[in-house]
């Protein structure tokens, strides 16, 4: 027992030693990342960058492709051009109509010579008033005053002839009464006496006219108003008459204490405007002061061109509150029309077809025909085809036309531009 014990050691130490030279020295355990000796970690690296690789691709591809989705949409929506829009405004409210008048004097006169000459003195420049009868300027007129003397003196040949003509066809006719003259000679010496009375009357005529040239020696004021014009000076050469090829109008007199407004009422209105009827005037040099008017008549007549009644107002100037000349508006209070509405005057398109104007309607445009009642000026009454629940485009361009798509922004109230 002992002896098989001890040969057992020394074969386990022989195996041991055995088993240690079966293992070469320089043997080394394999690494796992190593690529030689490990192909499928390789493999699913590259499969985990090539998917990695294609999302990155799919998802640039995707976030251009949203890009340019995005930029037809902004494209498209900056092709829809963006109106002013305002609604109507109900009613016309008190009903004044103002329209555009020219204030004239209500006598308007230029002054010419009725005679030829030079003139010697002007007494009144422009912005004089003056009165009626009173001397405007003195011209020299040396050929009438001489002719005037001539005229004179002929006169008085041709009276003296007549007076010995009469006597004469006196003493003739005593004659005959005794039979000392023959008939033929009596009626003879009648009858130079009467041709004698006739040039006596042809002498005294052509003095008088000459007189009253003389007379246009002094040129006198035909009535109270102001000088408004002098076109003369002292020595100038004057031409009788205002119908010349070179007419020379002395002054220029208008009468200023009542004064004329000349308006143009449309067609549609005309039918409110009464003779006796008050209207009132403004001006914007002064638009706090209101000048009375009373309409004393008009032309009964539609302009055809147009299409308007011409008016007359004429007012007391007397405080001189306006000047011939002055642009001023004209207030006509009309009864209110039912069932209307008012729109500015920058809304209206004016095409072939008639009166329109541009309404959007579920983001498009409508081209709406209208009936224009009254004209504000700056704004206008329509009697149909609106309603003030409607979008009207302000300012619109010539070239809008229905169907195009619009975005809508509210603008100013209506009845303002």
């Amino acid at each position: 027992m002992s002896t098989g014990t001890v040969d057992d050691k020394p074969q386990k130490k022989e195996q041991e030693t055995t088993s240690a030279q079966v293992v070469p020295a320089h043997t080394v355990a394999p690494h796992a990342d190593s690529p030689t000796e490990n192909p499928v970690g390789l493999r699913a690296t590259a499969v985990v960058a090539g998917i990695v690789l294609l999302l990155a691709i799919a998802y640039g591809l995707h976030i251009r492709s949203a890009g340019e989705k995005q930029l037809v949409i902004t494209t498209e929506e900056a092709a829809i051009p963006t109106v002013n829009v305002v609604h109507p405004t109900a009613g016309t409210g008190d009903g004044d109509l103002a329209l555009p008048g020219t204030v004239e004097a209500f006598t308007d006169t230029p002054i010419y010579s009725r005679t030829n000459g030079y003139l010697k003195k002007w007494y009144f420049d422009i912005g004089a008033r003056v009165r009626k009868g009173q001397l405007l300027a003195v011209i020299e007129t040396p050929e009438i005053d001489q002719q005037l003397d001539q005229s004179r003196a002929e006169l008085e040949r041709m009276e003296a002839d007549a007076q010995l003509a009469g006597v004469t066809s006196n003493r003739w006719q005593a004659l005959l009464a005794k039979h000392a003259v023959s008939q033929q000679e009596a009626d003879q010496t009648r009858a130079n006496y009467i041709a004698a009375q006739a040039a006596v009357d042809a002498s005294r005529a052509n003095v008088r006219r000459l007189e009253q040239l003389q007379s246009y020696e002094r040129i006198i004021a035909p009535f109270d108003g102001v000088i408004t014009q002098r076109n003369t000076d002292i020595g100038d050469l004057i031409d009788a008459g205002s119908g010349s090829s070179s007419p020379r109008q002395l002054f220029h007199l208008d009468a200023i204490n009542r004064l004329r407004v000349y308006v143009a009422v449309p067609e549609v209105d005309a039918d409110a405007i009464h003779n006796g009827d008050t209207a009132t005037l403004t001006q914007d040099s002064n638009p706090n002061e209101r000048i009375r008017g009373t309409i004393v008549r008009n032309s009964d007549a539609i302009n055809q061109s147009t299409r308007t009644l011409n008016v007359e107002v004429d007012i007391d100037n007397s405080k001189h509150l306006l000047l011939p000349g002055a642009y001023v508006f004209v207030h006509f209070h009309l009864p209110p029309i039912e069932n209307t509405v008012t729109i500015p005057s920058n809304t209206l398109l004016f095409r072939a077809g008639g009166l329109r104007v541009g309404v959007v309607r579920h983001d498009r445009v409508q081209l709406v025909r209208i009936t224009i009642g009254r004209d504000y000026g700056s704004s206008v009454e329509v009697t149909s085809g609106l309603t003030a629940a409607d979008e009207v485009i302000t300012n619109p361009s010539d070239s809008l036309a229905s169907g195009a798509a619009v975005h809508a922004r509210t603008a100013t109230a209506a009845g303002q531009s």
